[in-house]
């Protein structure tokens, strides 16, 4: 794997699921392969891994609040405009309906909705919402919005189940960022 991810703007764009502790291994083999890395929490996500932990492991600020005031920019639009890739891992079911249909009531959608580069969906959920009608049509309409996709791996699910919803391997989702940055 060649390191094309060199003084890249990767956003991490962090949603609630249990799968959120994964994406620290994603921070820190991305910093490894030498890129930049910021990471934008929901609310949810914060229930799961603190804001602490990725600041620590990116090394920036960690942004989740849309009505943060402590800064004069517009974080959405300047984090949306310095992204060479916003990644939204894990996505949940609520995530992508809500960019699906165009909402942006917190920072990640709202950051994910101001871009123009390029946005990697890495979905991670229980296999009944992975599969239920709504959520399969959300992924069409974000695939025809262009955005790329790295799909759940089928594995022992977090509930107990067994079925697809698993986040994809952490070597899976960067290779992925890799093609999609070259």
């Amino acid at each position: 794997m060649v390191n094309n991810l060199k003084n890249k703007n990767i956003i991490l764009a962090i949603c609630g699921g249990i799968a959120v502790y994964k994406v620290c291994d994603l921070t820190r083999k991305l910093i490894s392969l030498e890129a930049n890395v910021t990471c934008i929490m929901t609310e949810s996500a914060k229930q799961f891994v603190s804001p602490l932990t990725f600041q620590t492991l990116s090394n920036n600020k960690v942004y989740s609040d849309i009505f943060d005031t402590s800064s004069w920019e517009i974080e959405h639009i300047s984090l949306a405009q310095k992204a060479d890739i916003i990644v939204v891992v894990p996505a949940t079911a609520n995530t992508m309906a809500k960019l699906a249909g165009g909402m942006a009531d917190n920072l990640v959608c709202s950051t994910v909705l101001a871009t123009k580069g390029k946005v990697l969906i890495c979905p991670a959920m229980n296999n009944n919402m992975y599969h239920h009608i709504a959520t399969e049509k959300n992924i069409k309409i974000l695939q025809e919005y262009k955005y790329q996709f790295v799909m759940p791996h089928n594995g022992k699910l977090a509930c107990g189940l067994i079925g697809d919803g698993c986040l994809a391997p952490i070597e899976v989702i960067v290779e992925k960022i890799i093609t999609e940055l070259e």
